[in-house]
């Protein structure tokens, strides 16, 4: 039998599980939209021929997100290596996109 005390930290685990399942939710569907976007993005590159990538914007991009981290109190590194890890699979559409705009 559980304890009062066990009761109450697995009410509030819970709580916070489903707390952090929320989150997560919001993370897909933010993901999802700024897919959408960058794809947008992807078509106009291709109907332009303008390349994928922008070492710029990816640069300002980077300096942006690290400065948000670090007011947030979320590590600078990690969200560097978030939006990279993004825009490489972003860069990697706009190719695709190029692929079949050429086609």
């Amino acid at each position: 039998m559980n304890s009062p005390d066990q009761t109450l930290a697995l009410f509030q685990l819970n709580q916070l599980r489903a707390s952090i399942d929320n989150m997560d939710s919001i993370l897909v569907h933010t993901l999802a939209e700024r897919f959408k976007l960058t794809q947008q993005v992807g078509k106009l590159k291709a109907l332009h021929n303008m390349p994928p990538a922008d070492k710029s914007r990816e640069s300002e991009q980077i300096q942006r997100l690290r400065r948000l981290a670090h007011e947030s109190g979320l590590d600078p590194a990690f969200a560097e290596k978030f939006l990279t890890f993004i825009v490489a699979e972003v860069i990697r559409h706009h190719e695709q996109i190029r692929g079949h705009e050429a086609e």
